[in-house]
């Protein structure tokens, strides 16, 4: 099944910067629909408004976490099936096995490039 380059994908970031590089990244591989949140209680409450087809989602944040969101996404019936990547400057393994846990379909780590983000959503949505 092809990837719908057109579906929104949310990016969740309390570094504007991030934000930015994660958004041109996504451009870069054909996604035309991105918002952003800067952190997970924005996130939270958009994705409570619109459906979203991806979920990139930063670990470290404040008030609400990318973990906490991911949680709260998980327990939600209307967004638990969201495929949802996370992405973080630390890869401390018991974060990649809480995060496992919590159910979220991928893991980065920072830094990375197009091709390592093009490969970690084909893995969550197929090839595009």
């Amino acid at each position: 099944m092809a990837v719908d380059m057109s579906m929104p994908v949310l990016v969740v970031d309390d570094y504007k910067t991030m934000v930015r590089i994660i958004t041109n990244l996504l451009k870069q591989l054909g996604f035309q629909n991105i918002e952003a949140a800067s952190d997970g209680k924005e996130a939270f409450a958009k994705m409570q408004e619109q459906k979203y087809g991806l979920v990139i989602s930063d670990w470290n944040m404040e008030p609400m976490t990318g973990y906490e969101l991911l949680r709260e996404v998980r327990s939600a019936d209307t967004l638990k099936t969201t495929p949802f990547i996370m992405v973080t400057a630390e890869s401390k393994t018991e974060n990649v096995i809480a995060a496992k846990k919590a159910g979220v379909n991928n893991y980065i780590v920072k830094p990375f490039n197009a091709a390592t983000l093009k490969g970690k959503i084909a893995a969550v949505l197929g090839d595009f």
